[in-house]
This record gives structure tokens, sequence and C-alpha cells, in this order.
């Protein structure tokens, strides 16, 4: 059997790898690693890269390349590239199968790299269909690359969504386990300190993505993610709040069926979804024992202490700049939550403000007819925020906690 060549960007984050996980389990000769990519930790993806026999590895941050030169010196054979264009130039090496997997819009460069080999993206980066969907899906198209979703609820859908019977489709919904926060009142929310809202629950995830859940802000993004893969408009993804995170997604369709997809709270399930496609792979996850678990609970999510999810729901059919906005105010609000500079409900604040902004701001790009168009609103819209949180700062009357 020829083994399917593989590369994975972000190889030492959270997803990236439990994906290396599963390679390093799987029958010898069943993957060849091309390439591995990391933003800024030399030490372990030196360390994968030498365990799976990697072709090449990149390094975002230059600083970082130097350690990852010096772990490395004895393996030769083994090409390094350094810098931000390396990272991109690794995700163009040909490969069978990429796994997306660099958090935020950061994946967008080196993510379209691997989506025009035209060959199966798997991708966690929900950054690339929320920032630049319709540019995403048509050069997807143009290429004739397959996507294979790897979030754990748009997998889940993936599975159980017929796509022969795309006429019956009623409704897709995703699944939201709610997070740290499910049950606190938004006064105490006004409170919660950072390792409150790091504190998940039912998943193991990087700090990003945490706080998202946390805010609910995930889920809003996830939506937008949805309507670009199942093509769909806003108002056939729903959400569910489902805190055991047991059903993952499901799928309505016209005769009444709901068909879901059911598995343990184990990134390993989608990415061996995903990994072994069209075929299936063992993966070393819980079996479901349902007569143990006994009960799966079901909530609508509450808008008022998350407003993340509205705030999404408005950009997508708002459409054009405002999902990009969305996304990079967020990303910006996170990183200041995190450092500890706002509080945690000013996170959807500042991306409701930086929205607002963006409309009558006149250095924000309004065209989005190419991937440039994208760089160019990311890179305003993160201005606008970091603007309006030294302003917040400097001004603590106008934080959302004092209200």
């Amino acid at each position: 059997m020829t083994p399917r060549r593989v590369s994975i960007l972000g190889a030492t984050g959270s997803v990236g790898l439990a994906t290396l996980d599963l390679i390093g389990r799987a029958e010898p000769g069943t993957y060849e690693v091309v390439a591995l990519t990391a933003r800024s930790n030399a030490e372990e993806l030196a360390r994968q890269a030498v365990r799976h026999k990697a072709a090449h590895v990149a390094i975002a941050d230059p600083q970082a390349g130097i350690a990852l030169k010096q772990a490395l010196s004895d393996h030769p054979e083994i090409t390094i590239g350094i810098g931000e264009p390396a990272v991109v130039e690794a995700a163009a090496m040909p490969a069978d199968w990429t796994m997306a997997a660099i958090v935020g819009a950061a994946g967008l460069r080196p993510t379209l790299a691997a989506l025009q080999q035209g060959r199966a993206l798997a991708f966690a980066n929900k950054e690339c269909l929320v920032c630049a969907g319709s540019l995403f899906m048509t050069e997807a198209a143009r290429c004739g690359a397959t996507l294979l979703p790897v979030d754990s609820e748009h997998n889940a859908v993936f599975q159980v969504f017929d796509g022969a019977q795309r006429s019956a489709i009623r409704s897709i919904t995703l699944t939201a386990s709610g997070g740290p926060f499910r049950t606190w009142s938004r006064e105490r929310m006004m409170q919660a300190s950072r390792a409150d809202a790091l504190a998940h629950p039912t998943w193991d995830m990087g700090a990003k993505i945490t706080i998202d859940s946390a805010s609910m802000m995930n889920k809003g993004l996830e939506i937008i993610e949805a309507c670009w893969l199942f093509d769909l408009p806003p108002e056939q993804v729903d959400v569910v709040v489902h805190p055991q995170s047991i059903v993952h997604g499901m799928v309505e369709y016209a005769d009444g069926s709901l068909l879901a997809q059911l598995g343990s709270p184990d990134m390993r399930t989608p990415i061996a979804s995903a990994l072994a496609w069209p075929e299936r792979m063992a993966a070393p996850v819980e079996r479901l024992r349902l007569a143990e678990i006994a009960r799966l609970d079901f909530e609508a999510p509450d808008l008022e202490r998350f407003p993340a999810i509205r705030l999404a729901r408005e950009a997508i059919k708002a459409g054009g700049i405002a999902p990009a906005v969305l996304n990079a105010a967020n990303e910006i609000a996170v990183e200041s939550f995190l450092a500890d500079r706002i509080r945690f409900l000013d996170i959807a604040a500042c991306v409701e403000e930086v929205l607002s902004r963006s409309h009558g701001d006149a250095d924000m790009p309004r065209s989005l007819s190419a991937f440039d168009d994208v760089y160019a609103i990311d890179a305003r819209a993160r201005q606008l925020a970091r603007d309006l949180i030294a302003d917040r700062i400097s001004d603590p009357q106008s934080r959302t906690t004092s209200s």
C-alpha cells in the first residue's frame, strides 16, 4: 500500500498533536509525514519531527528558528524553514492530505496554499471560512480540493449530511457545551478571572479557543463556518447547549428524521474521521456506554449572557466585510483578556463596538473581491480593536463591567 503523504500545519497545538498521536498508532507505512509547522514551540516541533520522520519542518517565529536548528542539528535529513513565508512554503509542499490547525486568521495564507494543491484538506481553522468564506469556497471548487471539517460539530454534521438529499434538509444543529460559565449569572461573569475562563468543563483545548468557548464566540464562528461549508442560510443553522458534549451535531430532514453523531468528547474521533476518509480507522477513545451516561440534556443558549452568538449571526447576515471584522476584533479582545488588560464581558462588547465603528471608518476597505482585501480588512479591524481597548483602559468608566 502506498503511504498517504500528510502535512500538519500547527503541529504543536492540541489538534496537531492529536493528529500525530493517531498517525503514530497506525500501521507502519500507512502515513508518510511530509511537513510539520509551528508558531514558536521549537522543542516540541523538533521532537515530533524526529519521532515521525518528517521530511521538512517550518517555524513562524524567527527567534524560535535558532532553537529549532539546534534541536535538529543531529538530523540533517530534516530540512528547516524559518519565518512566516516558510510556513506557507511548507503548506504548499505536495501532500495527499493536510491538517490545517493554525489558530486564527494567521492560518489563512498557509491553509490557502495547502488548498491550492487540490487534494484533501482537513481544517480545524474555522477562521478561513469566517474571514473569506466566498473566496475560500470558490478557490476550493476551482482547485478541486476536498474539504474535511475537523471541528467536532462540523465533522458530526458532515458524517450525517446527505448531499444527495439536500432539498430535504430542513436544518442542521451544532451543539455547545456551554463552557465554564453556562450557569453563571451575568453579574458573576463580570468578575470572571482568566483562570475561571480557561477552566473548560469538557474539552482540553488551546487558550484562545477555550476563551472563545467561554464567551460562546466559538459557536458564533462555527455558525458562519457551517453556512459556507454546507451552503445553508443562517436561518437553517441552529445551536443548542448540550453540557455532556456527547451529541456533536444533528441534521433534520423533511420527513421528521433527526440524524445525530454521538461520541466521547475526544478530538481524536473527528480527526480520525478526516484522517482516514473515506474509510474508517481505529482511534483510542473511550467508548460510549449510554446506560452509564444515563441522560443527555439540551437547552437554548442565553443570548443575553452570551451575545457573541447574536453578533456572529448579524455578521453573516450583513455579509461583506462584517465576518472578517468580527473575527479580527475578537482575536484582539481575547488576546487582551488573556493579558489581563480587559475583563471577560468586555470581549463581546469590544467586538460589537468595532463592528459599529467599522461602518464609518474611512480607512476600512469595503471590497472583498480578493484575498488581499481580507488581509487588509483584518489588519484595519485589529487596529480599531487595539485603539478601542486602549481607550477603555484609560477610561474605566467606559468599561462594560461598570454598567
